[in-house]
């Protein structure tokens, strides 16, 4: 079979099992009464089936090895993705049944970013004002914390209806147009695209008035899948991990400052809330859907074009994010990320 015939099998292959995986996850969820039941810290007001996300996983995993078996994904992404994504998953599944300790996820989390890490070679030259840079000893230690806060933000951030499965398929559509219009290396871009297409079968799901959450294990894996997918973008250009850090600047600067504003007042930072700034607005809003609608129009109209500036070389990277950023952070402002909860209930 041919390349493109073998795309035309594997991307909507990836979205039907997805579909499919999370239809019958729903069922088993509802025969079994494994139910995300509201609580004085929930965004959504009626038991919904949880664990939807591992449909996806299970379809894009599935779907890497075809692409690496077939010349379109490097073999060592899929081992990083495969090994850390799975322990992720299941540690994320196993967490929503039975709560594992911060330290014990913590622990797990710094172990996968390790092995990412190991399978991709290390630490990728960043470019800073125009000049590739080596991060020396630094780089592990930062990259290290850069998955880890992606794969947890991405967890704060599945509080409404929709929200994480559109920011993580507009953010892989914009990193997908990244390597078509700069098209570094032909068939980089299938990965980010194949998991917006799992994402998507999902999503139909997902979508407000959702019938079934994606629970920790699906948001943990995206945050680390996303992670990885834009350290292995550097290993291609590295000016493409400012193009992504961009690209997922609506989660990054909502989660960051909401946490900042929640260490300044000393609160316990594991214990649920929905002090971010989506969540006040979904509340007053009345609805899950204007916001989740919201956030894939800023990703699409907003970050996606400055990503491409970047990534062509066009603006600097460190420009880039500053100016794609400061709205954001002038909109989470507005929507008072990290305010107690009390104040603007």
């Amino acid at each position: 079979m041919s390349l493109v015939g073998i795309e035309l099998v594997v991307f909507p292959a990836a979205l039907a099992a997805s579909f499919v995986l999370t239809a019958l996850l729903r069922r088993h969820a509802l025969a079994h009464r494994l139910m995300d039941v509201p609580n004085e810290r929930s965004s959504h007001t009626v038991p919904t089936p949880r664990d939807g996300g591992i449909a996806f996983v299970v379809a894009y995993l599935a779907g890497l090895l075809v692409l690496a078996a077939n010349g379109l994904a490097d073999s060592s992404l899929v081992i990083a993705l495969s090994g850390a994504g799975g322990v992720v998953a299941l540690v994320g599944f196993v967490d929503d049944r039975r709560p594992l300790s911060a330290h014990v996820r913590l622990i797990a989390h710094f172990a996968c970013a390790g092995w990412v890490l190991w399978w991709l070679g290390g630490v990728p030259s960043i470019s800073l004002f125009g000049r590739a840079t080596a991060l020396g000893w630094l780089g592990p230690v930062l990259i290290a914390l850069y998955l880890v806060w992606l794969l947890n933000l991405y967890n704060f951030m599945d509080g409404i209806d929709g929200i994480a499965g559109v920011e993580a398929i507009t953010v892989c559509i914009g990193s997908t147009l990244l390597y078509w219009i700069a098209a570094p290396h032909p068939v980089a871009w299938a990965p980010p695209l194949l998991l917006a297409f799992a994402v998507c079968g999902f999503l139909v799901w997902n979508f407000p008035q959702a019938k079934i959450f994606m629970g920790d294990a699906g948001s943990g894996f995206l945050g680390l899948a996303l992670g990885i997918l834009s350290i292995e973008a550097a290993w291609k250009e590295s000016a493409f991990l400012w193009s992504w850090v961009i690209l997922l600047g609506v989660f990054v600067v909502d989660a960051t400052i909401t946490l900042l504003r929640r260490i300044y007042r000393r609160e316990t930072l594991y214990v649920a809330h929905r002090s971010h700034a989506y969540q006040f607005a979904a509340r007053k809003l009345g609805s899950h859907k204007p916001v989740t609608i919201a956030v894939g129009f800023i990703n699409l109209v907003w970050l996606l074009p400055l990503a491409l500036l970047v990534g062509l070389g066009v603006l600097d990277g460190v420009a880039g994010v500053c100016l794609a950023y400061a709205p954001l952070a002038w909109l989470a402002y507005r929507f008072k990320a990290g305010a107690r909860e009390q104040q603007y209930a």
